[in-house]
């Protein structure tokens, strides 16, 4: 449950920062009339992103068991390169995302008799773009840990989101946004690196991956996952008592090279740590 939380609070507040500064834009240069345009994109790249996640979920439930298996891992993989990319392109972007948005409106907003469309369209790429991140690492997530509590938790997340949204831009709050995309990128790594070695074990149970199986190590009489915190660990990294050695291998060959990078400085400079529509 808490794994789709955060990432739909991360993901859905990137997607509410664009909504509040594209709109807080449009107040500012007197154009607040295409406010309303604005949300006719917003709600066309939600409901994109909600039919896509339902039928993938529904039509895969058709599968064999192997084809089942193979889907999971390829879904896994696809969650594990997203999450990534999400990481280290809001760590690039973060300074100059509201300069990038507000070319994006004038942009859109200067070309002629269509410029409502060319606004509807670069709101719903630019909240279409975090959704399509968010269904599929959910899918991955979904496939870990089933049961009410993962799709709860997703929609507790988008709902925080959107009030936390809601403030930003009425400026009830001001958030230190440098250091929450900061400690969330942090963990969403060890979260990606918990996904690519469930791939690795996906890609076995389907029958294409078969070197080094043997177990890793057995922790079944120390940290059991039928333990409280075995079933927390592996809801949220991917925790499993008797890994195979490729499934080990595969978490650290990701996760080192990726906090390495993480903690390289930018090369666009510092992040700024705080926006404000």
């Amino acid at each position: 449950m808490f794994v789709p939380f955060l990432i739909m609070l991360r993901e859905g507040l990137e997607a509410a920062l664009i909504v509040s500064l594209i709109a807080s834009y449009l107040k500012r240069t007197q154009r607040g009339r295409w406010i309303g345009v604005m949300w006719v994109g917003v709600f066309l790249a939600a409901a994109l992103c909600l039919g896509l996640g339902i039928l993938i979920n529904e039509t895969t439930g058709e599968f064999p068991q192997k084809e089942q298996e193979l889907f999971e891992g390829i879904v896994a993989v696809i969650a594990v390169v997203i999450l990534t990319w999400m990481v280290f392109w809001m760590r690039k972007v973060s300074r100059n995302v509201k300069v990038q948005l507000e070319q994006a409106v004038d942009n859109a907003l200067q070309k002629g008799n269509n410029h409502g469309w060319a606004l509807i369209m670069m709101v719903f790429f630019a909240v279409a773009r975090e959704g399509l991140e968010s269904v599929f690492f959910l899918l991955a997530a979904f496939q870990q840990d089933v049961g009410i509590w993962p799709p709860l938790g997703a929609v507790l997340g988008l709902a925080t989101a959107v009030v936390l949204g809601f403030l930003i831009y009425w400026g009830g709050i001001r958030l230190n946004l440098g250091a929450f995309f900061k400690w969330t990128s942090l963990f969403i790594l060890l979260v990606a690196a918990g996904l690519a070695a469930g791939a690795i074990r996906a890609f076995h149970e389907a029958g294409l991956w078969n070197h080094f199986q043997d177990v890793a190590f057995d922790l079944s009489n120390v940290l059991s996952t039928h333990s409280l915190t075995g079933t927390l660990l592996e809801g949220i990294f991917g925790y499993q008592e008797t890994p195979s050695v490729s499934e080990v291998a595969m978490y650290f060959i990701y996760l080192v090279p990726a906090l390495v990078l993480f903690a390289m400085p930018p090369r666009t400079g510092k992040q700024a740590s705080r926006v404000t529509p």
